[in-house]
């Protein structure tokens, strides 16, 4: 299975140390997408939509592992049971706010990804395809409750 690039994503974040950990952390941060020559014609209509989803290669990870501390908590946890970059794929995705596509070019806000990021895919946000009902979050769901009581 190979994949190839379809773009390189632009950030200001240059180190994962120091980035945001998903885009409800990056709120207005602007990031530009830069498509490849041979794919811009694949943006044909896609500045009627609010969001994208962007799903990219990480390309700063290097290893991977089965079992994670995840950010939010102090346990270790299955890495599928996680939003950890530290994936046996290092594939990630970022649902971002689209602002316009211009000469080849995607500029966006909620920018989470390290810059030079390459880019695999690019899907439009449709809530209705997007969004669930009856949602469980598993181990989240005390951190997440004690996050907004606190």
């Amino acid at each position: 299975m190979v994949y190839e690039p379809i773009g390189i994503i632009h950030t200001p974040h240059r180190e994962g140390k120091n980035s945001p950990i998903q885009p409800m952390y990056a709120r207005k941060i602007a990031g530009r997408v830069e498509v490849f020559s041979e794919f811009a014609a694949g943006l044909a209509n896609l500045d009627g939509f609010s969001h994208l989803i962007l799903i990219y290669h990480l390309h700063q990870i290097h290893d991977s592992q089965l079992r994670v501390t995840p950010f939010m908590d102090t346990q270790k946890r299955g890495v599928f049971a996680t939003r950890s970059p530290r994936r046996p794929n290092a594939i990630g995705i970022s649902t971002v706010k689209l602002k316009y596509v211009q000469d080849g070019n995607i500029y966006f806000e909620d920018a989470d990804m390290l810059d030079g990021t390459p880019l695999l895919d690019i899907k439009p946000h449709v809530p209705a395809f997007d969004s669930c009902t009856d949602v469980k979050i598993g181990w989240l769901q005390n951190r997440m409750k004690a996050e907004s009581d606190g």
